[in-house]
């Protein structure tokens, strides 16, 4: 990779790594659901206007909404809202990768080889580790509100492989466009009738999930793999947890136990010896992140 490019995804780590405490920032102003529809309204407008079409059946542009948009970042916010710390968060959405091997293996028939075995144990063993950690100070049901986000990522994951977008950003602002309303009818069933009143801060956050995070990430994101494989891109996403747990002790003060540091150290290996590329297997596909 050359260095420049080197650069933007490193610096695409950090962007996605800090968007968890930027979203934590965001949640002390807005409930949940009603954060996450306003993210994906205004990621999808006006941008919606200047790209055509998805390019892919529109099935699964609905089920990447579905799965994704709604699902992961419901959960995901809720999580969050509950007492899921931002740096911590980063780390367990990792498991979305281990999610995504096992649906593929279950829903498209991709082989569970020895290695992907051993890397899903090993990561396991972290998210454990993680469980443990946080359980002795923090709400479990936050903790498996993310868990379960990941395993909605992992989920659409699968679906956005099948789909094969030919322009992330495209298919990334289309999906928006289908999240943001039933993330605005559920916020109007559960939370109630919205309040728009926010500080300059709240709304800034908005502005960087949908701009910076969302619709910037997803442009170097397909920059990015337009001109590499997806198994020399999709490593760095692995930093994320590294920016998203350093950003959240330093401007949050969120501590980083020794325990913290062992399951980030066993998920990321897991997770890459998983996902390697061998003579027989191919990595697993890339991943929406943040």
């Amino acid at each position: 990779m050359r260095p420049r490019h080197l650069a933007l995804a490193i610096g695409l780590a950090a962007v996605w790594g800090v968007n968890f405490v930027v979203m934590q920032v965001g949640l002390e102003h807005f409930p949940p659901l009603l954060y996450a529809g306003l993210r994906f309204t205004l990621a999808a407008f006006p941008a919606l206007l200047l790209v055509g079409r998805p390019g892919v059946p529109w099935r699964w542009v609905v089920a990447v909404a579905a799965t994704i948009g709604v699902g992961q970042f419901g959960l995901l916010l809720i999580g969050m809202r509950a007492g899921m710390p931002a740096g911590l968060t980063s780390l367990v959405l990792q498991m979305q990768v281990l999610f995504t091997i096992l649906f593929a293996v279950t829903l498209l028939g991709e082989r569970l080889t020895a290695r992907r075995v051993a890397g899903l144990a090993v990561a396991f063993g972290g998210l454990a580790i993680v469980a443990f950690d946080f359980g002795l100070s923090g709400p479990l049901g936050a903790f498996a509100l993310c868990v379960a986000a990941a395993a909605a990522w992992g989920l659409g994951n699968v679906a956005q492989r099948r789909a094969a977008p030919p322009d992330s950003l495209r298919f990334m602002v289309w999906v928006s466009a289908l999240s943001a309303p039933p993330l605005l009818l559920l916020s109007l069933l559960v939370e109630g009738v919205p309040s728009l009143a926010s500080p300059a801060e709240g709304w800034l956050s908005l502005a960087y999930v949908a701009f910076v995070s969302t619709l910037g990430g997803f442009g170097v994101w397909g920059f990015l793999l337009r001109r590499y494989d997806a198994s020399t891109v999709a490593p760095y996403t692995l930093l994320v947890p590294v920016f998203g747990m350093s950003s959240a002790a330093l401007f949050t003060g969120e501590p980083v136990s020794w325990l913290r540091v062992l399951a980030a150290a066993l998920i990321v290996t897991g997770v890459l010896y998983a996902g390697a590329r061998t003579r027989r297997t191919e990595a697993p596909a890339p991943a929406l992140t943040g």
